[in-house]
């Protein structure tokens, strides 16, 4: 699912998270990975062993030997030298995608159930013109969680950027705009009702840009006014994902006018 919104360089693990022997599952952890949750709740460590279960499986597809991921400045992962990546968890679902690094500057993966944010949420982390534009998309669609899916970007957004700077980044501090492709999910010109769990019949997709309200970083030289990137509501999830190149001219889209196509 998250590997259909990543660039071909970029390999993507996932696995489905189900009620399996969570002690089975802590005994592939590393023991520095393992001392991370040992006061953890099941659930917690669970989630834990298989998203890193899916990363070293990455590793291995990128041919580097398979080495604990530990955590580093707030809790972001540490990868062995030479990749990027990120991780992604939630109920019933993990996933893991890494690159090379000399493929990307970086990269972020989110992944939410597709579902209204809780209440009160929704105001707390995001920007007045960001709302304005929520309404309008679930007008025009209403089977999509719209709200749900710009949380997840702002996720995503966050996991991009932190590698490169080590700095925090604020929900205020992003405005993220967020367009459907056409044709997608449910009936595109009524908004079919979603399916079991959420999900929307059909997936549907679409694109994101995310305009950073503070100074960017600096890739290649250049400093980065926006990330962009791709989201996909399936399978009762909402999925976001950024593939920020060195390269920050050509091919990414700038905006829903843009055309509809994977950047």
């Amino acid at each position: 699912m998250i590997g259909e919104l990543l660039p071909g360089s970029v390999v993507t693990v996932e696995a489905r998270l189900d009620e399996g022997d969570t002690a089975a599952l802590e005994a592939g952890l590393h023991p520095e990975e393992a001392a991370l949750v040992a006061r953890a709740v099941t659930k917690r460590r669970r989630e834990f062993a298989v998203v890193r279960s899916c990363a070293r499986r990455a590793m291995v597809t990128l041919g580097v030997p398979p080495q604990p991921v530990l955590s580093g400045d707030r809790g972001a992962p540490r990868w062995p030298r030479g990749l990027a990546g990120s991780m992604t968890h939630c109920d019933g679902y993990c996933a893991a995608a890494l690159v090379r690094a000399t493929d990307l500057a970086s990269l972020g993966i989110d992944a939410e159930p597709h579902g209204p944010l809780p209440e009160g949420v929704g105001p707390a982390v995001t920007l007045p013109a960001e709302r304005d534009r929520l309404r309008r998309l679930a007008a025009a669609r209403p089977e999509i969680h719209w709200d749900r899916l710009l949380f997840s970007a702002k996720e995503s957004v966050y996991k991009t950027w932190f590698p490169l700077t080590g700095k925090w980044l604020d929900f205020s501090e992003a405005d993220i705009e967020l367009w459907a492709d056409a044709g997608t999910g449910g009936d595109a010109g009524t908004g079919g009702d979603p399916g079991p769990g959420g999900d929307v019949g059909t997936a549907a997709h679409g694109g994101l840009r995310a305009r950073l309200l503070v100074p960017g970083p600096t890739v290649a030289g250049r400093r980065v006014p926006a990330f962009e990137g791709r989201w996909t509501v399936q399978q009762g999830l909402v999925a976001t994902a950024i593939a920020l190149p060195y390269d920050q001219g050509g091919s990414a889209q700038s905006g829903p006018h843009a055309g509809s196509g994977t950047p």
